[in-house]
């Protein structure tokens, strides 16, 4: 869905420095845990696990911290129990917000996402309010500069893609994320470079946000995906380029 590279490109810079700080090992290392304890600690028969390995390989994750975390799902080592929650709710704007949270204890996530969210002007709602905007979704984003977009669209759609749109200075291909890894090894097949490359949860409608409302939509999605227990924020605003490039700063 157009718009949504501007966000993605944020993120990815914002995962770069996380990365460099080790702060995202935290986050991989539950996602590994969680997703081998429900499937099973291999990544053949379990694709959850096989696409937190990837994430895991492309934070440049060691190779033991990622063999831990799945022994500890698998119960092959000791560990603590992660539950997986959900909160919903919306920002400054109306602007709508899904939180994927893995923590040990619920009464302490919940407590302090909901303060999270009442300190930068938003709120929580009930199960469903805000979820129902959000699907599923393989997403790639691929720079104009390396590949005309005749030639994407051939190597995407014979592999699966749904749908490829132009925005700004990039392409964003979408797929049913069955196929996420056919697409994406196309594309590396190809030597198409990729700016990002995940399976994420794409909103279907976009809200304007502008000033200060804009400003303070991404402090509270920026504390949100800073605390320790989140492992994903999504959120479907549509913020100006110039206040964006604020937050790569």
């Amino acid at each position: 869905m157009s718009g949504h590279s501007k966000w993605a490109t944020t993120k990815h810079k914002k995962a770069a420095a996380d990365a460099k700080r080790g702060k995202i090992f935290t986050k991989l290392t539950r996602e590994l845990t969680v997703a081998a304890r429900e499937g099973g600690g291999s990544p053949e028969s379990n694709p959850k696990l096989r696409i937190a390995m990837e994430r895991a390989r492309e934070a440049n994750m060691p190779s033991d911290n990622v063999d831990r975390a799945i022994k500890k799902g698998t119960g092959e080592l000791p560990g603590v129990s992660y539950e997986e929650q959900h909160y919903e709710g919306y920002g400054p704007g109306g602007v709508a917000i899904l939180v994927e949270v893995l923590t040990d204890n619920k009464n302490r996530a919940s407590s302090e996402v909901r303060n999270i969210f009442a300190k930068k002007g938003g709120n929580l709602a009930g199960p469903g309010a805000v979820s129902w905007i959000f699907k599923m979704k393989g997403y790639f984003l691929v720079d104009k500069a390396g590949i005309d977009e005749e030639k994407l669209m051939g190597i995407v759609l014979e592999n699966g893609a749904d749908d490829i749109q132009t925005e700004g200075n990039t392409y964003e291909v979408t797929c049913d994320p069955k196929n996420f890894e056919k697409v994406k090894k196309a594309l590396l097949e190809s030597k198409v470079k990729m700016v990002t490359a995940e399976v994420t949860k794409l909103p279907s409608s976009l809200v304007k946000v502008n000033g200060d409302p804009a400003k303070q939509v991404l402090q509270l999605v920026e504390l949100l995906e800073d605390h320790d227990d989140v492992q994903n924020v999504y959120a479907n605003f549509d913020i100006p380029d110039e206040i964006l490039s604020e937050t790569q700063k």
